[in-house]
């Protein structure tokens, strides 16, 4: 049974009217994409399954190619979906424990380890309410069921107020596990809990808060710790200078839903704004490891409002940013209209559609947009806010409409282990998939622009021979 709508999360909220405008922007949404569709128009996006309770992310083990798992966010569960049946299983793979559950907490991030299929090695992030990272082993006897006594914390981190928490945790080429976490709560990154002067997401002293961590799990530095499980990298950049040795990089707000593309090995980041800007970063190559992305002092590719300033050293700009609406900000200066209060990082899509390549697809969870672009191949140096082409606007594309359901309140992306792209809707528990299994192949033309930004339509094969 199909579940009602529920609340937004707290921990997405950038201001108080968030739910009115998200049920503006899902009711022009469907009249928007209504209009656009042709009539007999087929669709390129398919419901997998429904009714699912605020599931926030979705990935699958190296090579699984018939099952993906997608976490909900305060029961704790962790359901195992098969996508070619299109249904849930009856029983949790996992069900995690302790949880905090209010605001944006509970259980945020997944992430299996790369030799899964040998040591049967599941990473969870979750907040309890301090953030928490640990590891859980599939059970011996049924691979559809990981064993909860397994337990084993790999790292904590204290977390002085309840929004901001980050969430996104993966393994890169290098087979490090890479942890991203919020700058602690609150506004401009200060007050309780909050370093004076810098905030947390400048401090590299003692201060895991508003970073992306890089950790070996496969070692233990920590040996007399029971609570420290992991090894440092040893070109992780703070090692043996000033710095905490786990950071990889710094200056984040609340990065909530990062990727890497399989492909390249850039690390795309979604990185919440708080009132101006809403910023996607990319490190090429995964980074060369102390970059600075400027949060509290710059918000997108301007000053932070009240509390920024000039760039900080070392800094690295997005390569896109936009503004939320009516705050009269210019960010980067995209097409006018497009506007949102709380980006989601989605992934570089390397799934079966030829056309859809190297596409990145994020979107926007308070305006319900869904959009992609390329990126341009820039020098970080020269990244600017404006290092992107063919940026799309997908809810005028009659091939993005679902075959049921709306896609509105956008959680996270997820990918599987044939590259296919998911969507994941949080209020009504939705797993939309990019193409539908079996989808007729074709190019994509344009058919209009809206807001500046081409929109887009597949045609069929046949069509583009006559």
């Amino acid at each position: 049974m199909k579940i009602e709508s529920r609340p937004l999360p707290p921990r997405l909220r950038a201001q108080s009217g968030v739910r009115g405008l998200l049920a503006t922007a899902a009711g022009l949404l469907a009249l928007c994409v209504s209009a656009a569709a042709p009539s007999g128009a087929q669709g390129l996006v398919e419901r997998v399954v429904a009714g699912l309770s605020r599931p926030v992310f979705l990935t699958a083990p190296p090579d699984d190619f018939e099952r993906v798992f997608v976490i909900e966010q305060q029961t704790g569960n962790i359901q195992i979906v098969r996508p070619a049946s299109h249904t849930v299983d009856a029983t949790p793979f996992l069900t995690v424990g302790g949880l905090a559950t209010g605001f944006e907490q509970g259980l945020l991030g997944l992430a299996f380890h790369p030799d899964y299929a040998t040591n049967g090695f599941l990473y969870v992030y979750i907040t309890d309410p301090d953030t928490r990272i640990l590891r859980y082993t599939v059970s011996p006897s049924d691979p559809d069921l990981a064993d909860p006594g397994s337990e084993l914390q790999i790292l904590a981190i204290d977390q002085p107020q309840a929004s901001h928490n980050g969430g996104w945790i993966g393994f890169g080429p290098d087979g490090y596990l890479y942890v991203a976490t919020g700058d602690g709560g609150g506004a401009n990154d200060e007050g309780t809990g909050h370093t004076p002067v810098t905030g947390n997401a400048q401090d590299v002293t003692d201060n895991l808060l508003g970073k992306i961590l890089r950790i070996d799990v496969d070692a233990d530095d920590f040996p007399a710790d029971a609570t420290r499980n992991y090894a440092i990298p040893a070109d992780n950049p703070f090692v043996g200078v000033t710095g905490d040795d786990e950071i990889w990089v710094y200056g984040l707000r609340n990065p909530f839903r990062s990727s890497f593309d399989r492909q390249t090995g850039d690390l795309w980041i979604g990185d919440v704004g708080q009132g101006a800007c809403e910023e996607v970063d990319v490190l090429v190559g995964g980074g060369v490891g102390g970059e600075n992305l400027g949060w509290r002092l710059r918000e997108g590719t301007i000053a932070t409002p009240t509390v920024g300033g000039a760039r900080p050293p070392g800094n690295l700009e997005p390569i896109f940013d936009y503004p939320h609406p009516g705050t009269g900000e210019a960010c980067s200066g995209p097409p006018a209209g497009f506007e949102g209060i709380a980006v989601t990082g989605g992934y570089v899509y390397r799934g079966p559609v030829a056309e859809l390549q190297g596409r990145y697809f994020f979107g926007d969870f308070g305006s319900g947009d869904l959009w992609s672009l390329r990126f341009d191949g820039s020098a970080p140096g020269a990244f600017d806010g404006t290092n992107y082409t063919e940026l799309t606007e997908h809810r005028f594309d009659p091939r993005f409409v679902p075959d049921v359901g709306t896609i509105a309140a956008i959680s996270s992306f997820g990918e599987d282990a044939a590259g296919r792209l998911y969507v994941l809707d949080y209020a009504d528990g939705d797993v939309f998939a990019v193409p539908e299994p079996g989808g007729a192949s074709g190019a994509w033309v344009a058919v209009g622009a809206v807001f500046g930004v081409v929109a887009w339509r597949r045609i069929g094969r046949a069509a583009l021979d006559a």
